[in-house]
């Protein structure tokens, strides 16, 4: 069983940085690929950034360039260094973490909101 709680959401002005984190329990999570989505109310969710437990990552292209995903597998954590933030990206942002397909769990998430 693993569980993911994400912090670091908030509020911020168009232009700026944020870096949400994602704190991960479970013994075996650094063989697990990790992942933030986002959603917003009536859209589906959708990813943002993955990275896989080899470090590979991979991007969404409104994001590319601006968000870096990230993974400490001996503190257990997950972030997601965003910058140059839009107010398109106001959203609620999960973290995931994915093994299988049938072994896949989410945290509650974490609201970011980008707006002078």
């Amino acid at each position: 069983q693993v569980q993911l709680v994400e912090s670091g959401g908030g509020l911020v002005q168009p232009g700026g940085p944020l870096r949400p984190s994602c704190a991960a329990s479970g013994n075996m999570i650094k063989n697990y690929v990790m992942a933030w989505y986002r959603q917003t109310p009536g859209k589906q969710r959708e990813l943002v950034a993955r990275i896989t437990s080899g470090g590979g990552t991979n991007y969404a292209d409104s994001v590319r360039g601006r968000f870096i995903i990230s993974r400490d597998n001996a503190k257990k954590l997950v972030y997601l260094q965003m910058s140059s933030l839009k107010p398109e990206d106001t959203a609620k942002y999960y973290c995931n973490a994915r093994y299988t397909d049938a072994i896949n769990y989410w945290g509650q998430g974490t609201q970011v909101t980008v707006s002078s």
